[in-house]
């Protein structure tokens, strides 16, 4: 089997593709910079463009995992339908859709095909918490909004291993599947989480909403900010509620925060940097 993925060199992405090598399956990792995709000895690596569907190199391909936002500016992506037709003439026979927080053009078009298609829904990844790294080497300081706010995020990893299972497995067919940890945490519990892995004190300082936003504005479209603080804000029950989809689909317990913690302490100590 030849398993094409999409945003290969994302934080899920290359969980995606290390997964599906453990599994002893051909990867073809699709990027936009061949060059700086850093990927592992093995891996195909082939430019495309999501937005472009011609671009995206399909022959011989069994599998797919698809993204909902590509391009620049991570916008929702529009060529659904086309990306569809070109996979099923192709012979494509399973597809992942890996859900953005809310119902896109791909998903649609994907759940309305005759593929073997599973959606991947994801609340939110542990990894977005490496955003605080550098405040915290700095200053030992996490700043954040919201902090009643409780999400049952997800290890990466699990999202990984959750798209490779259904991939090469199959068995998944017409099922949307939400990811989560196995607890629902704040945000100050989340701080306290990574100080215990670090072995050190981490204050947590309450932003306002406006604080927040000011911040996020200077590296992120304003329709992505205004939908991360909709979602934090008002968080959906779906946002903090635990489920069983990791663990059903893999056989073995939903990865924690703490573990994830410990794996990536390095890029909270100082002069540790990220990874």
């Amino acid at each position: 089997m030849t398993i094409l993925v999409a945003g290969a060199t994302g934080n899920a992405g290359r969980q995606v593709v290390h997964e599906l090598l453990a599994l002893g399956q051909q990867v073809r990792a699709l990027t936009r910079n061949a060059a700086t995709a850093r990927l592992p000895a093995g891996v195909e690596v082939v430019e495309g463009d999501l937005t472009r569907p011609e671009t995206i190199p399909l022959d011989g391909v069994t599998g797919v995992h698809l993204l909902t936002n590509a391009g620049d500016d991570y916008a929702e992506l529009q060529t659904g339908p086309e990306l569809v037709l070109r996979a099923e003439k192709a012979g494509v026979r399973r597809v992942t859709v890996l859900w953005s927080g809310y119902r896109s053009p791909l998903e649609e078009a994907v759940t309305a095909s005759s593929l073997e298609w599973t959606v991947l829904r994801p609340v939110d990844f542990m990894s977005n918490a490496l955003v605080w790294a550098e405040s915290v080497r700095r200053e030992g300081v996490v700043r954040e909004p919201f902090a009643y706010a409780r999400s049952a995020l997800v290890h990466e990893g699990d999202i990984g291993a959750v798209a490779a299972a259904v991939l090469v497995r199959g068995g998944h067919g017409g099922r949307a599947y939400t990811l989560t940890g196995p607890e629902a945490l704040s945000v100050p519990e989340q701080v306290a989480t990574i100080g215990a892995a670090i072995g050190r004190e981490i204050e947590y300082v309450e932003q306002t909403e406006a604080e927040a936003r000011a911040e996020m504005l200077a590296t992120r479209p304003v329709e992505v900010v205004d939908a991360i603080l909709g979602w934090k804000r008002d968080m959906p029950a779906q946002g903090y509620t635990v489920t069983k989809d990791v663990e059903d689909v893999l056989e073995r317990p939903a990865r924690s925060f703490a573990l994830w913690a410990r794996e990536r302490a390095g890029a909270f100590l100082s002069g540790a940097g990220t990874r």
